[in-house]
């Protein structure tokens, strides 16, 4: 490169800086990643051939899955405790989380030698707080607090108060958000022109790293933000122009389940992300699904969202280079049986009624061998008590080999007047029954 080239490369980067908004001054990207290094695991991108093959494009896997603590969180956790003053590091930390966050922040109070005190809901899986305490070690101590995130995270904010440490949150801080968009300098050395970038979002704190790095430093970059139909808690603040307090979320996608935006995250984001899109929590567990059958990845809901929402996006990423982020690892084994029915159903495939059989000998063996087609199966049958003598409706689970046998199968019921009432389409009625 000549000193022209030199010039006005130098001449471009001062526009771009000078065009940038007031946050810009606020994040030190590669100072975080110095922090960071001999720490975090500078994490492989990891070419998919699957996926490349399924949408006509290069598709390539963050997998911060394989991270220190099985997720990024570390990288923001780390970052900020390592800014703190020497006293403010004596005086210990605090922080409030069910998952990921915890885990980053055990292992970084352990790494730093610091006294950290993490607040967890008191219905907080077993194995998390198995995994919080491996991590952590005797340098945190663990208090389960309240019945919600919210309850615990009040909790936390009082302690730090009273105890005079410093609380560290899970996205809302520049010195996190400086730590996750480490993840971006690492996507940016491995592959400098990237078309399309897919990040999950819960509070917002990875992708306004990621956003605000590319913004800078690869402004033509494409950064798509997805969240879970069930918390759309960014989707939301960006439709009204700043953070909304959800008042109802789905926990299902537990590492993206947050009912407020972050404020920092959100100023971030509206001016970095090209767009955000909602993802059905069941495409999101037929994508779990289909990573373990065809690629042996294990994810957590929220490590799916990225991958996920390719589908929505097939048309526009055709001979692209794209880059999806799986963000975490931490799936408790226990959850897969109903990762696998919510894959079913979204997918049309599982379908729930109550029937009020006939009372007469053979209904139920007419049912089974005029109405079923061949390869339908019955996944569960059980009889509603009605009085202490009498019966009340089935509960009915139809397993589909096809989704189109549905249309099939009702008209079978129809044909046959078999009295029923589907309870997928109800989704009080189905919370309560299954």
């Amino acid at each position: 490169m000549g000193i022209g080239d030199k010039t006005n490369v130098m001449k471009k980067n001062t526009q771009i800086a000078d065009s940038l908004p007031a946050w810009s001054g606020r994040l030190f990207f590669q100072e975080a990643a110095r922090r960071l290094k001999g720490t975090v695991i500078r994490t492989p991108l990891a070419y998919n051939n699957n996926l490349s093959q399924e949408y006509n494009s290069e598709v390539y896997l963050k997998r911060e899955d394989l991270q220190v603590v099985r997720s990024y969180k570390l990288r923001g956790a780390y970052n900020m405790m390592c800014a703190l003053s020497y006293e403010q590091q004596q005086r210990g930390v605090v922080c409030a989380s069910a998952g990921n966050h915890a885990q980053g922040f055990a292992y970084s109070c352990k790494k730093l030698g610091i006294k950290g005190v993490v607040f967890m809901p008191v219905i907080t899986p077993r194995q998390k707080i198995t995994q919080t305490k491996m991590f952590g070690g005797e340098h945190i101590e663990i208090k389960l607090v309240g019945d919600t995130f919210d309850d615990c995270a009040s909790a936390a904010k009082e302690y730090t108060r009273e105890h005079d440490m410093t609380f560290i949150p899970p996205f809302d801080h520049y010195s996190i958000i400086e730590g996750q968009g480490t993840v971006a300098v690492e996507i940016l050395e491995d592959l400098p022109d990237v078309d399309y970038v897919f990040v999950p979002i819960g509070g917002g704190g990875l992708a306004a790293g990621i956003g605000a790095y590319f913004r800078i430093h690869s402004p033509q970059t494409k950064i798509i933000g997805v969240e879970p139909e069930g918390a759309p808690s960014m989707k939301v603040a960006l439709d009204a122009g700043h953070p909304v307090t959800l008042e109802h979320i789905d926990n299902f996608v537990d590492g993206a389940a947050v009912k407020r935006a972050g404020d920092i995250s959100f100023d971030i984001c509206k001016d970095v992300v090209d767009e955000i899109i909602v993802v059905p929590e069941g495409q999101i567990c037929t994508t779990i699904l289909d990573l373990y059958n065809k690629d042996a990845i294990v994810v957590e809901p929220a490590g799916a969202l990225a991958i996920t929402a390719l589908k929505n996006y097939s048309r526009y990423i055709k001979g692209k280079k794209v880059v999806c982020i799986v963000s975490g690892s931490n799936n408790d084994i226990d959850r897969m049986p109903e990762i696998k029915e919510r894959s079913l159903q979204y997918e049309g495939l599982k379908h729930y009624f109550l029937i009020s059989f006939a009372q007469r000998p053979g209904a139920l063996k007419e049912f089974v061998s005029h109405v079923l087609g061949p390869n339908d199966d019955i996944t569960r049958f059980e009889y509603m008590q009605k009085t202490n003598k009498e019966a009340g409706p089935a509960l009915v689970g139809i397993e589909l080999e096809d989704r189109n046998d549905y249309q099939r199968l009702i008209q079978n019921m129809k044909d046959h007047q078999i009295n029923y009432f589907e309870i997928n389409k109800n989704d009080k009625l189905f919370g309560y029954l299954v």
